[in-house]
């Protein structure tokens, strides 16, 4: 027994150093050893000893000087790596987690399991066939489109997403392969885009790839969490939030050029403004109201200001789009009934081209 366990940690042995991988840490540090896996959170890696550098500092953390001694056994969390290279390739899994999901056509969207983060980059790859009729569907979907589908404009069949169970989230074309950066956090629900879904058979193998969360202190991780299985219907405003127009209270302060309303809008929405309140637009146009003050200056003659025919100070709006594009700013005032172009976040502003000098805020009330 003695011979057989001896042998089996020779041939350990030889395997880590067979496959040895290095963990460059934040802290300076490079370990060698070989990772045995993602565990609660934390990489797994045993550690060759005498192959670890340590950079001059003594200032490590209490963390790092209780660690284990080399040869054993050491956890780190992801947002203590720099890099992980295997065979002198770099690791670039070790920052993502995947998910693969079957997507049918039914009469709710399906939960992926996946929830995601603002800011964060998400990757989408699809495969398979869904059978309607004589027609084979694709995740690139038909030539043809559906008006009577979620998204009208995209192709009939094709695999989209949603991000939460607000039937006003913007809706993403997917298709078979595409990466988005998420503007909201919330779970990630997929369907093919087709208005009916009586006839269908097949599915589509969704793969989702999203980073994990660096930031975290230990797992981060919100992919194929456990629980309930939630649901967002096919239908436009069908469950999700409380339907009928919503109101929202904003501040736009006299330095604004960017104040996000947290407002998602889709296009067709319409939108009522009132605002009330004034701001100081600089020394030369002095006290103004949401309309505005006499155009002036430079930025009256070369038209500098977002909106050049609008009033120096005057309340203004503009749509983020989903790439992260601004559509055409629009002039508010202090009453405004407005018809959303496109889909995406709504964003309201001043409308100047020197800021330094303002003061004071607008209250805007949108109704939505």
């Amino acid at each position: 027994m003695k011979k057989l366990i001896l042998a089996l940690v020779l041939l350990l042995c030889a395997t880590s150093f067979a496959f040895a991988d290095t963990i460059v840490l934040r802290d300076g540090r490079t370990i060698r050893g070989t990772v045995l896996g993602f565990m609660n959170g934390r990489f797994v890696v045993r550690v060759d000893a005498g192959t670890s550098t340590y950079p001059t500092s003594t200032t490590e953390s209490p963390a790092t000087r209780n660690r284990p001694n080399e040869g054993e056994i050491q956890y780190f969390r992801p947002n203590e790596i720099d890099r992980i290279e295997i065979d002198g390739r770099s690791l670039d899994e070790a920052r993502f987690e995947t998910k693969t999901v079957q997507v049918t056509l039914d009469p709710n969207w399906i939960d992926s399991g996946v929830d995601v983060r603002r800011g964060e980059r998400v990757q989408v790859s699809a495969t398979g066939v869904i059978s309607v009729g004589r027609s084979r569907i694709t995740p690139d979907g038909l030539r043809s489109s559906d008006s009577t589908s979620p998204l009208p404009t995209a192709p009939e069949g094709e695999l989209i997403g949603a991000i939460g169970d607000d039937p006003r989230a913007p809706v993403l074309e997917l298709g078979s392969r595409r990466e988005f950066t998420s503007d909201r956090d919330g779970r990630l629900y997929l369907t093919a885009n087709r208005g009916s879904y009586t006839d269908a058979r097949g599915s589509f193998e969704v793969q989702i790839r999203r980073e994990r969360d660096l930031s975290a202190t230990d797992t981060g991780n919100v992919i194929g969490r456990q629980g309930r299985i939630r649901s967002r219907n096919r239908q436009p405003g069908v469950p999700g939030p409380v339907q009928g127009p919503r109101e929202r209270i904003v501040a736009v302060q006299g330095t604004s050029r960017s104040a996000d309303t947290g407002i998602d809008v889709r296009a067709g929405d319409q939108i009522v403004f009132s605002a009330s309140g004034t701001i100081v637009a600089g020394q030369r146009a002095g006290t103004v109201t949401p309309e505005g003050g006499r155009s002036s200056g430079l930025g009256s003659i070369v038209g500098t200001r977002p909106v050049p025919t609008a009033g120096v100070g005057a309340l203004i709006g503009y749509i983020r789009t989903l790439d992260g594009q601004n559509s055409q700013p629009f002039f508010i005032g202090t009453q405004l009934t407005y018809t959303v172009p496109v889909d995406g976040r709504l964003f309201l502003a001043v409308n100047d081209d020197n800021y330094s000098d303002n003061s004071g805020s607008f209250s805007v009330t949108i109704r939505y």
